[in-house]
Parts: structure tokens; sequence; C-alpha cells
């Protein structure tokens, strides 16, 4: 969001990570031997009890979920703001001051629904054209589903009735289990409440047994990588996940789900949360006796922060190559 109030934080700093994981990531939850105690699929060693948490491995901890996005997830404050407040846990959360309000109903695991798709696409595919993507990656995406263009509701958001591009997730069934909201004319970013991460956006390999798979942090990286393929005629092919940040959750689940993979090229961002979540991802499956056997490498994009960029950047200098050679050709003739 482009702006928060002072209540909105204080809104959000209410919410307390316990509350917003059930809420929000149920299957991020993890309980322990201790009653009330809780550790998440994500952070072994990040743990929930009494009202607060400890991510022992990384030194921090805190009392809201605010604290928990920004700090572990990497979010930007106002997006992370805006992730707890539109995941509806607000509700189950403490009042704000002055406000008085009946005691909080127990937290509930929300149900998710797919957003509304717009008929015709025209705004996401114009938006993606901006930032590189190729019409015929563009076009496979929305053929498959996976990607489309719809509305935000929450009349509580700043964001209310803005465009966005959805990145969809199927799960084993084809149904579409979780979506990644990104804003067409602004800069929103959300994941819509009750999405199962485990299913993150895929891209399929055109051979559905391929052994390879491509990891990236964001579903548009994927969709350049792709790109990139498509303009440099790679003879190449491998499915391609987007983990929607930094965490396994996804890739894990993924490879349980297709054992036949022997490749990971973890294409994350090439900048120090990258690296380190490389590094992080790498050791857990040479932990996990189940994918120890695969192949793990660390492939950051060149040319850029990330696949987007890097794209972004090598369209650029195409044209200003092409644009010196017409120069020149001018001058000869």
């Amino acid at each position: 969001m482009p702006w928060v109030t002072n209540e909105q934080i204080a809104a959000a700093r209410e919410v307390d990570l316990l509350t917003y994981l059930r809420a929000n990531e149920p299957g991020e939850l993890v309980e322990t031997r201790q009653p009330g105690e809780y550790r998440t699929a994500t952070h072994g060693s990040l743990v929930i009890s009494k009202g607060k948490w400890i991510w022992n491995r990384g030194k921090v901890g805190g009392r809201s979920a605010l604290d928990y996005l920004v700090q572990i997830r990497g979010m930007r404050f106002n997006d992370a703001v805006e992730a707890v407040l539109g995941s509806g846990a607000a509700y189950f959360s403490s009042p704000l001051p002055g406000e008085k309000r009946s005691k909080p109903p127990e937290p509930q695991k929300w149900t998710f629904y797919p957003p509304k798709s717009e008929r015709f696409p025209r705004r996401a595919v114009a938006y993606l054209q901006r930032r590189g993507i190729g019409g015929d990656v563009i076009m496979r995406a929305l053929q498959s589903g996976i990607l489309f263009e719809s509305r935000y509701y929450n009349p509580r958001s700043a964001y209310h009735n803005a465009a966005v591009c959805v990145f969809a997730g199927k799960d084993e069934s084809g149904k579409i289990v979780f979506a990644a909201l990104r804003g067409i004319d602004t800069d929103f970013k959300i994941d819509k409440a009750g999405s199962d991460k485990r299913f993150n956006f895929h891209i399929p390999a055109k051979n559905p047994d391929s052994r390879h798979l491509a990891v990236f942090e964001a579903p548009v990286d994927a969709l350049s990588h792709a790109t990139f393929q498509q303009r440099d005629g790679w003879a190449w092919d491998s499915h391609r996940l987007s983990l929607g940040g930094t965490s396994s959750v996804a890739l894990l689940s993924f490879l349980e789900r297709n054992p036949q993979i022997k490749r990971i090229m973890l294409h994350l961002d090439n900048d120090a949360a990258g690296r380190t979540a490389a590094r992080i991802i790498k050791a857990e499956l040479a932990a996990d006796k189940r994918f120890k056997r695969i192949r793990v490498s660390y492939n950051p994009p060149r040319g850029g922060k990330d696949y987007n960029e890097a794209l972004i950047n090598a369209i650029r200098i195409t044209k200003e190559a092409d644009q010196q050679r017409r120069r020149k050709a001018d001058i000869l003739i």
C-alpha cells in the first residue's frame, strides 16, 4: 500500500503470530509436545509459545505477525501491514484503543475461494508485456488457468477494487487452491487468504515426467525465465516453480508429489536474502533422506537482481544494439 495510517499499523501489531498463521497459513503450524507450543513447517527452530515467537537459529523474536513477516519473510513494512489486515486475522485479535469489542471467537481456518476471473485480461496481459514477458509465454499461462486478471475485494483496504494479476496454484486434481495477487497499476502484493502454500504457482514442463526443476522466488521470475528460453532458443525443458518468497514449503511439497525430480536449479534472487535462502534449502534437502540424492545448485540471474530485472535489462540492451546498427546503416547509405 502506498501509505498506512497509525491506526492500521496499530491494528496489525495487535495480531500475534499464532493467530495470523491459524487464519492464513494453518499448514505452517506444527504442534510440539508442550501444550500451547508450536513450531513452523518452514523454520523448525522457530518456536511460538505464550503469545510470543522466537527463531533460535536467526536469534530474533517478537510477538506480532507483523514482526515475523518483516524480519523472517523479508516483506516490506507496508506490504506486511496489508498482509495482516487483508488476511482477516485482525478480526480475531485484540481491539483497537478505545474500541469495545466482545471476546473474540476462536481462530478459524479461512476457506479459500479463487478470485473471480475477468473475461478479457487485457490489462494483465499489457502489464506482463511491459515487464518483458513474451506473448507466447503469457498465452500458455492463460490457457493453463494459472494466470488471469481479477479485482481485489477488501473494503477495509486502500487497494479495494484494484485490478490485479492472479498467479494461481493448482492441487493434484487441477483445482485452484492458491492465488498470489499482484497489482497491475499499484504496488499491491498479497496472497489470498486461505491459500495453500504447498501448491504455489507452477509452470509445468512440456514433458510432465521431466526430471528437472527450476525454482524462483516469484511467479514473474518464472515467466521471465521461460521468456529467456524462448528468446534464446534454449533446448531445455523443466518444471518451473515459484516459492512465493524464500520458504521451502512449496518446494518440499512439489518434490513429494514428483519423485522423478533429480536436478534442481535454485534461481533465487541475486542478493543476500536469496543467497542465504539457497544455502538453507540446499542444507535442508541434503539432510532429508528422501531428497539427498537430488543434485541442487544455486544459479542466480546474471544482469539483474532477479530474472525479471535481468530480462528487462537484456531487452533494453538488444534494443540499443539494434538502434546503433540502424544508425550505422543510415550513415553508410
